[in-house]
């Protein structure tokens, strides 16, 4: 089978296809034969390096597909069950062995690519917004990259909470996209400060929430934005890495409150997964959630879909089909 791998971290061209054997099911584990698998900004840190990873190694952490065969003691999935699974490495290839304890069911009626589209950044926005600050009716909140996979995700389950949602991009085709999504106000900061933007639209109280995947160079700006008592919620970091924080700054901010979740730590248990997973799921296939699949690339073409995702020039969610 074919699998995109790297040797050495770096630059997009250490991704190449490679010929691999096919992986065989051990107990608790099952093979699935992939039909599509997203591609994230965690794959662009492994590739990178950010994050360790064992070499050579295939990138990848969410696809879905169709369950080819199963390990010894697997119960729960058969040989033609559609599944999905986000946060087990290897998705980059025709076909992966999965913990069956990391694979949720697609429901009928669901396609396969949506499925892979929108289930880490789907269930990440779940997580934001449910349960790492709690949304309700009234709360005002920032979002960075509203545009993006996770962004468009967010703000749409931000209103389903309630919020009230005011989005960052750099373009006016973005803000077209964030507004779509359901964005209250669209602040296109290429043009203007969002700092400037936030002040006039809460009048000058500040924001409850700031939701940050950008990092580096919308943090600072970003506990700017916040009220007193305000959450800032730094889940990546897609210009950079945060320098190191004095925590003296979140008392001078207003007792701020700042956190660096990671959708791992909320989907560590398997009911909490089927849970989040079945929302976002659902809401997808009943039209309650909208996934917009930005770029659809061949297993040859990795790397153009890392280059395009890393200059920002996505919008929506970017795949790769093998």
């Amino acid at each position: 089978m074919r699998a995109v791998q790297i040797n050495n971290t770096g630059g997009p061209g250490q991704m190449r296809v490679a010929d691999v054997a096919t992986p065989e099911p051990t107990e608790g584990e099952v093979l699935v034969r992939l039909e599509a698998a997203g591609v994230n900004f965690i794959d662009v840190y492994y590739r990178l390096g950010r994050y360790p990873l064992a070499l050579p190694a295939t990138l990848g952490v969410e696809a879905s597909g169709t369950v080819e065969s199963v390990g010894v003691g697997v119960t729960d999935f058969v040989r033609g069950d559609r599944v999905a699974y986000a946060m087990v490495p290897g998705a980059y290839a025709d076909a992966a062995v999965v913990p069956a304890g990391r694979l949720v069911p697609v429901p009928d009626g669901l396609e396969a690519t949506k499925a892979a589209a929108v289930l880490l950044q789907g269930m990440t926005a779940h997580f934001l917004a449910t349960s790492t600050v709690p949304l309700a009716e009234g709360d005002r909140v920032l979002i960075h990259a509203a545009a993006g996979g996770v962004g468009l995700l967010l703000t749409q389950v931000a209103k389903r909470c309630g919020a009230t949602v005011y989005a960052t991009v750099s373009t006016d085709e973005k803000a077209e996209l964030a507004r779509a999504a359901g964005a209250d106000e669209v602040i296109i900061y290429s043009r203007e400060p969002f700092t400037d933007a936030v002040t006039s639209l809460t009048d000058g109280s500040g924001v409850d929430v700031v939701y940050d995947g950008v990092g580096k160079d919308t943090f600072d700006d970003g506990l700017a934005s916040l009220r007193p008592r305000g959450h800032m919620v730094l889940y990546g970091q897609a210009s950079g890495p945060v320098p190191p924080v004095d925590p003296q700054r979140l008392n001078t901010g207003g007792s701020l409150y700042l956190t660096r979740p990671t959708l791992a730590h909320y989907v560590a248990g398997r009911d909490e997964l089927l849970q989040r997973a079945g929302d976002v799921l659902r809401w997808v296939r009943d039209g309650e959630l909208d996934v917009r699949i930005g770029e659809t690339h061949p297993l040859e073409d990795a790397a153009v879909a890392h280059e395009r995702l890393e200059a920002r020039q996505t919008t929506g969610k970017v795949l790769l089909v093998p």
